[in-house]
């Protein structure tokens, strides 16, 4: 059975920084390109950031130079480091495979970056 499991998420002011993990199971992880989502209140799901599975990485121009997203094909996880935070990243936050996200969600995690 498939299951992403996201963790990390919570409240942080502007100029913060959060780190989101996500525990994937049920798949060969290791051959998926694996992505971070959000979805902000009103707004269409985005893909944020993915990482191939040998590691290479491509980030949406929005969190480019301040998100990294990483992996560990060993303990199939993906994680994604979020620095220098804005209001407009407040959103959920969720993994799947990518760029099209082919499993069923998780519950996702809530960032919310406020003063």
């Amino acid at each position: 059975q498939v299951q992403l499991v996201e963790s990390g998420g919570g409240l942080v002011q502007p100029g913060g920084s959060l780190r989101l993990s996500c525990a994937v199971s049920g798949i060969t992880f290791s051959t998926y390109t694996m992505g971070w989502y959000r979805q902000a209140p009103g707004k269409q799901r985005e893909l944020v950031a993915r990482a191939t599975s040998s590691g290479i990485t491509t980030y949406a121009d929005s969190v480019k130079g301040r998100f990294t997203i990483s992996r560990d094909n060993a303990k199939n996880m993906i994680d994604l480091q979020m620095n220098s935070l804005k209001p407009e990243d407040t959103a959920v936050y969720s993994c799947n495979t990518a760029p099209a996200a082919i499993l069923s969600w998780g519950q996702g995690t809530q960032v919310t970056v406020s003063s």
